[in-house]
């Protein structure tokens, strides 16, 4: 399949004159916006058209567990691509509000992400298990694929195979935790994926799908906090903060935990 770059409008609806492009994405997908605000359009290459299959499905499945998500309107496929159309969740994404109004939205996060877990984890039909995780961290890394932006900053300077071999003593430890307590995670837990009404600073929805499924609530935590706190004004605020989001979400903070899944992330991403 050919994967080369060409106009990803050729997949749009017919009024794709009306669409304006969002941003060029991960993994080599371009986002439309529809003139009226009220769609988007996820188009990829050929090569993608697998992924984002994927991502549809899980968009339309968790929809249909009552959580709030964006709606799929409408599925293409060319020989050249593949396009997703979903309806637009109404709001602004939780990285772009200030400090204060993100205080103010923390308990009702807590509450749509505690929602979110405590789906049935086995009647949910897709997986993140922390097996096939690693061995796509370990793919990434074999490749040389890390992007060192995604790492946090003192650790951009050491060779990813090294970061993932500090990981790998604690892998069956960490296996037998998600075991115990599997829950329906995001996958992408980070703030401009969680849509809040600007006017309630509620939960809107939740975004960006495509890596949902069954995997240990620190995959989803860990991401969470840490964008979190480039919203902070400070760590004593950022630590309350997220004392505050486990008594609310109902769990005792393991921090060597979610910093496995932190120090994991990055290295999946290639």
């Amino acid at each position: 399949m050919n994967d080369a770059p060409y106009d990803f409008r050729t997949l749009l609806p017919a009024d794709g004159d009306g669409w304006e492009p969002v941003t060029d994405g991960e993994s080599e997908a371009s986002v439309f916006r529809s003139a009226d605000g009220k769609r988007y359009a996820k188009c990829v290459p050929a090569g993608r058209t697998a992924s984002l299959e994927a991502e549809r499905d899980r968009v339309d499945w968790l929809g249909r567990q009552e959580v709030p998500c964006p709606r799929v309107l409408d599925w293409r496929v060319t020989a050249d691509g593949a396009a997703m159309v979903t309806t637009a969740v109404e709001g602004v994404p939780a990285d772009r509000v200030p400090a204060s109004a993100l205080r103010a939205a923390w308990e009702p996060i807590a509450d749509a992400v505690r929602r979110l877990h405590g789906l049935p984890a086995p009647q949910c039909p897709y997986t993140r298990d922390l097996g096939r995780l690693f061995a796509v961290a370990r793919d990434v890394v074999a490749r040389g694929a890390v992007n060192p932006e995604f790492l946090p900053v003192e650790q951009q300077g050491t060779p990813p195979g090294e970061l993932l071999a500090r990981l790998t003593p604690q892998l069956g430890h960490r296996l037998a935790q998600e075991a115990a307590t599997t829950v329906v995670c995001h996958g992408d837990l980070c703030l401009p994926n969680i849509v809040l009404d600007p006017g309630t600073l509620t939960v809107a929805g939740f975004i960006d799908l495509g890596r949902l499924g069954r995997a240990d609530p620190y995959a989803d935590l860990a991401l969470l906090f840490a964008t979190a706190r480039e919203v902070w004004d400070d760590d004593a605020r950022a630590a309350a903060a997220e004392d505050a989001f486990a008594a609310r979400y109902g769990i005792a903070l393991d921090r060597e935990r979610e910093r496995f899944y932190l120090h994991l992330d990055p290295l999946t991403w290639g």
